[in-house]
């Protein structure tokens, strides 16, 4: 019996948000390697961004544009993809890719909290639940004697809660925001912004920007999957899945990326899983999945 279309992509997406935006955590660890790190994010938002404005004009959609959606997509793609990624990268010098991850699965756990601050919304019995356990989870994640006397470590840990608390504020501004209505050209227009952003940021901080023909094998193929594969194809799956299942199943990826992550960095860059982060992975996710299930709340999966 055939398999219908409509459930191969579904399938397929879910394999996008899960496994693909799983390994980006990893693809930009191999790449700040070598590159420095605001010069990277600048690089793949704006190529990434001129492919999404390419498929735009192909698929006929108008990208004119009010002036206050045009702020409106500047500040969001300064929010998500200029501090929430671009400081998060920078980051991944001192921290591995799968710790990173963890850390970033807390996002929504801040996306519930700053809900509750802003728009006084009620908390759900679970939702309590899951923000004890990844309270919990966060200090045993980061209480690891083996991290913390490692030179900025705990600067690198501290940074990317910053930039999860950006990403979630992000998050519950664009359920609010006056932006293109069609999420294609809103997605171009954050991430042209937030390229340029990115560009200015890392020449005032006077990094070295390095010709794509110095660059490693390694490191070619990590940008090109970031920018094809990472922003363009994860992100579109995303936007599509919301639209076809319930978002509360759309949010589980912010408890399955962790895990790729957690598998490729240990496989791949041979990066060290203890108990105790294990430990802490198992609590911490429990957490999300408290307050993710039954709650019908748009989160945009962090750092990707």
């Amino acid at each position: 019996m055939a398999i219908p279309r409509k459930t191969i992509l579904i399938i397929l997406a879910f394999f996008a948000i899960y496994v693909i935006w799983g390994s980006t955590y990893l693809l930009n660890k191999i790449a700040v390697a070598e590159l420095p790190p605001f010069f990277l994010a600048s690089v793949r938002f704006i190529v990434a961004g001129i492919l999404i404005v390419v498929i735009s004009k192909f698929m006929k959609l108008k990208l004119a544009v009010t002036k206050k959606q045009l702020i409106n997509c500047v500040f969001a793609g300064f929010l998500f993809l200029v501090y929430g990624n671009g400081v998060f990268v920078w980051a991944l010098k001192y921290l591995d890719s799968g710790f990173a991850a963890l850390e970033a699965s807390t996002q929504p756990l801040f996306v519930l909290l700053l809900m509750r601050l802003i728009d006084n919304k009620k908390m759900k019995t679970n939702s309590l639940i899951g923000i004890v356990l990844g309270v919990i989870g966060m200090y045993i994640l980061v209480s690891q004697k083996e991290l913390v006397t490692q030179e900025g470590t705990l600067l690198g840990m501290f940074m990317i809660l910053t930039c999860v608390l950006s990403w979630s504020y992000g998050s519950v501004f664009v359920s609010k925001a006056d932006l293109p209505a069609n999420y294609f050209v809103s997605t171009a227009y954050q991430m042209l912004s937030a390229g340029i952003l990115l560009l200015i940021t890392s020449f005032i901080l006077g990094e070295t920007w390095i010709s794509p023909l110095q660059w490693s094998f390694s490191v070619k193929w990590s940008m090109v999957l970031l920018s094809v594969f990472g922003s363009v194809v994860a992100f579109t799956s995303f936007n599509y899945l919301l639209k076809m299942v319930s978002p509360e199943k759309v949010t589980t990826s912010a408890y399955v990326n962790p895990i790729i992550a957690i598998i490729l960095g240990w496989y791949i860059l041979d990066e060290a899983i203890t108990l105790q982060t294990i430990i802490a992975a198992i609590v911490l996710l429990t957490g999300v999945y408290f307050i993710t299930t039954k709650r019908k709340i748009k989160i945009r999966p962090f750092g990707r």
